[in-house]
């Protein structure tokens, strides 16, 4: 019998863990790429009969991770998984505030690590794993902020605007091939992460849109990283996966 290889990133916390935890089952392979390992997924792995890998990368540095990940792949055998999945959850907030008032390295760092390294790690994935038989997908997780334009917010948003349709790109590339991925770029929804406390906790001079985020835990309307994860690996399950380039969990 054939199990599922998984690669996930941003897998250390947040909604990323809880994705790695989720994943994890007899048999199963996963490669979790953060830039902190955690015991729990290891303990947990072990617990379940699962061949984890955890890889402690900065992806800032892109490239050198999507090589490592080609060369990885390059000495799995392809025949041996059900299903092959990329998951690209990695993402960060820069400085809150007016691009006017945005330093040069921090825009880098969240456009490095949002949108150039998923592009090289899909790059990556689909070169290393285009001859193998198994269904292949890439799941890259994106925001209603990549759909809808918010002050303060200019890196963010363009990384994952750039995330959408770097994917429909994609998709287009993958449809003309005989085995083609399926990919999705798919918005979670809000979820009480680090990174909301981060947006209700900002400067109201700074984020004009502070209120909302606030609000939005005041009233309990944010999902739990549990459930955002639960229904985010449920969509990567279903049957017509990748048959909407950009989509959003709530539907």
């Amino acid at each position: 019998m054939n199990y599922p290889l998984t690669i996930l990133t941003g897998a250390s916390r947040g909604m990323g863990l809880a994705m790695a935890e989720q994943l994890i089952a007899p048999g199963s392979t996963l490669l979790c790429i953060s830039r902190n390992s955690h015991a729990g997924l290891t303990e947990r792995a072990s617990a379940q009969g699962c061949t984890l890998t955890q890889w402690t990368e900065d992806l800032s540095h892109g490239a050198d991770v999507s090589r490592r990940l080609g060369l990885w792949l390059a000495e799995q055998a392809g025949h041996a998984y059900s299903q092959v999945c990329l998951i690209n959850n990695a993402g960060v907030i820069p400085r809150i505030a007016p691009l006017s008032q945005a330093d040069a390295d921090d825009l880098a760092m969240a456009l490095r690590v949002g949108l150039e390294a998923p592009m090289q790690l899909c790059a990556a994935f689909l070169q290393a794993t285009e001859g193998w038989t198994a269904p292949r997908k890439v799941l890259n997780i994106s925001s209603g902020l990549g759909r809808r334009a918010m002050a303060s917010q200019a890196g963010y948003c363009a990384a994952k605007a750039g995330m959408d349709h770097f994917t429909r790109c994609l998709a287009l590339d993958e449809a003309m091939k005989p085995q083609g991925a399926r990919v999705c770029s798919l918005a979670p929804g809000v979820i009480d992460t680090d990174m909301q406390l981060k947006l209700r906790s900002a400067d109201d001079a700074l984020f004009p849109d502070r209120s909302g985020f606030a609000g939005l835990h005041a009233q309990g309307q944010l999902t739990s990283a549990d459930e955002a994860a639960r229904r985010v690996l449920a969509y990567l399950d279903k049957p017509d996966f990748g048959s909407l380039p950009v989509a959003d969990v709530r539907g």
